[in-house]
């Protein structure tokens, strides 16, 4: 296996995209391109991790990563969450199915660590938090590198002060979820990317992984004369063959009448940024509940893809959503390759 130490021989990264975009093929065609890749062990079983970990390890011996989401302990409002599930039902009406129950769980946390730690990957990244020292220290006993995503100097002094060996700087135009620690609405919380990778290299000389609407070689270019390490891309991956995103989802990446991106709590009670639609328009003040308002969602979001209703799906892209392409992942990777090129 690749000696994950050194990252800057992994300059471009495939993000974790939990849900079902992240998937071992997409894993393997990155590494085949001399990309870093990762699985996204959010939302999944243990069980279900580990064989997504077993076929990466099948077909390639080069180094991935796994993302784990860290539990927060919940501070959702009963009643605010039950005003939310009701106002659900005419999506529930539409879609023919019912909301879920808004319950609390942890994600499977001690089971994915457990697992994990018998026998880790290269490099094992945090979202929502950072996890414990000792977790942390365990994975670096076995030889793993920690990464822990933040989105504010604050967090990353702390995800160091942790035992973080790397930070993967979240800029506010990167899709899907807000990788903050806290689940509230502090203003000023919400950095640009550039400016989010000069105040970290204030607090910490660790290596930082850039994130958040990076499309192209001359993005990959701006965030590496930055001070990143590494860029790491999402959105750009969506619409590729090995991606596992549902298909009304890619459809709606190149859709003309999706035009914009905007943060939400709509779907899961966790800010993230997707598509404007429908369903965006309809809920705009979901309360700050996570994983309960997820858990309610659920459903919902399964028989819209299920219809290939784009309006009622939680559409997540990055502001540059607009260079995501059909492309193999392969050809993606090479396309960003020139903007590796330091002078």
């Amino acid at each position: 296996m690749d000696d994950i130490r050194d990252l800057s021989r992994w300059p471009i990264i495939v993000a974790p995209m939990a849900g079902g975009p992240s998937t071992p093929e997409l894993v393997v065609a990155a590494a085949q391109a001399g990309a870093l890749g990762f699985l996204a062990a959010g939302y999944q079983t243990a069980a279900a991790m580990n064989a997504e970990i077993a076929a990466v390890r099948t077909a390639s011996d080069a180094a991935f990563g796994v993302n784990v989401f860290v539990p927060q302990a919940s501070t959702a409002d009963p009643a605010k969450v039950a005003a939310y599930v009701a106002a659900l039902e005419p999506d529930a009406r539409r879609l023919q199915t019912p909301a879920g129950q808004p319950v609390w769980d942890d994600d499977s946390w001690d089971a994915k660590i457990e697992s994990l730690l018998a026998d880790p990957p290269a490099l094992v990244s945090f979202t929502f938090g950072c996890p414990p020292a000792d977790v942390a220290a365990a994975f670096r006993d076995r030889g793993t590198f920690v990464a822990v995503t933040v989105t504010s100097p604050d967090e990353a002094a702390a995800a160091v002060g942790a035992g973080a060996n790397c930070l993967c700087a979240q800029g506010f135009e990167a899709g899907a979820h807000r990788g903050t620690f806290a689940n509230d609405e502090r203003p000023g919380q919400d950095y640009g990317l550039l400016a989010l990778i000069g105040e970290i290299g204030q607090v910490t000389e660790v290596p930082v992984i850039a994130a958040g609407g990076i499309a192209g070689p001359a993005a990959v270019a701006a965030v590496l004369a930055a001070g990143a390490t590494a860029a790491q891309l999402g959105t750009a991956f969506l619409r590729c063959p090995q991606s596992g995103a549902r298909q009304a989802h890619k459809d709606a990446l190149a859709d003309p009448r999706f035009t914009t991106t905007a943060i939400t709590r709509a779907f899961t009670g966790r800010r993230a940024r997707g598509l404007v639609n429908q369903f965006m328009i309809d809920h705009p003040g979901a309360p700050p509940a996570y994983p309960e308002i997820h858990n309610a969602t659920r459903p919902l979001r399964a028989a819209a893809a299920a219809a290939g209703d784009p309006d009622r799906l939680n559409l997540w892209a990055g502001q540059a959503f607009r260079a995501a392409c059909d492309h193999a992942a392969g050809e993606i990777i090479e396309r960003l390759i020139p903007g590796t090129k330091r002078n």
